[in-house]
């Protein structure tokens, strides 16, 4: 099986915002586009085989109920999402130097390069903050079940996170928290671009366009990603 995906060149980044208080997405400008064709996921590294009912041993167990930090993270009803979208392992289609996260946005999934050829790929959902950022960073700073700080400009769209403001504390660490078990915040040169990869209780928004946010995870694969990304891993994120 072959899958062709597009990619724009990378694009200089305007970065806004300082890690420590936001916790949001912010837009940024587009750029000139270019493409290439990558080979992607041979049989040998297809996902588990399921049942005629779409479960499999090995599915529940990826995405059953997670207790972590003090949280209960429910079962996800896994067989309800496209299985593409399934945490799997594949031989690398991007080229990159292992250690490296690949956002493809227009595929809806996320690759983190390993060493030996292949890649974890992970099934996405991209809000409206998520398609306005492309380029190269690094994964300057990480944190389990953050507080969500949404940005000036996501209150003025929707005024009922106004209690969610800096000013305000911003919202506590839960189930119900917007960037979820993890969020991996994403700077260039030294500056935070607002753009995150976190968790999401919505397993249903993997593999749409969502109304807001960034990259979004299921909490189980987001938890997954983060024990194995490197430290200051470097990201790279294709429009």
């Amino acid at each position: 099986m072959n899958i062709s995906y597009s990619r724009r060149g990378v694009l200089s980044l305007l970065a806004a915002g300082a890690a420590s208080t936001l916790a949001g997405c912010a837009s940024s400008g587009s750029g000139s586009s270019g493409a290439r064709i990558i080979s992607a996921t041979p049989a040998s590294f297809s996902p588990p085989p399921v049942s005629p009912s779409g479960r499999s041993p090995e599915l529940d167990a990826m995405y059953g109920t997670v207790v972590d930090g003090g949280y209960v993270i429910p079962a996800v009803p896994y067989w309800n999402i496209n299985p593409r979208y399934y945490r799997q392992r594949v031989l690398d289609p991007t080229g990159e130097r292992p250690g490296t996260v690949v956002v493809d946005t227009a595929s809806r999934f996320l690759y983190l390069v390993e060493r030996d050829g292949s890649a974890m790929r992970y099934g996405v959902g991209i809000g409206r903050e998520g398609f306005a950022w492309e380029g190269e960073g690094v994964i300057q700073w990480r944190q389990k079940w953050p507080k969500w700080t949404p940005p000036a400009e996501m209150i003025a769209r929707q005024p009922q996170l106004a209690k969610y403001s800096a000013e305000n504390g911003g919202q506590p660490p839960g189930l119900d928290n917007p960037l979820g078990a993890r969020a991996l915040y994403i700077f260039k040169n030294g500056q935070d671009t607002l753009y995150r990869l976190h968790g999401s209780p919505e397993w249903n928004s993997i593999g749409r366009a969502v109304s807001s946010g960034c990259v979004r995870l299921i909490n189980q694969d987001v938890i997954d990603l983060y024990e194995r990304v490197p430290q200051k891993a470097r990201i790279v994120v294709w429009q």
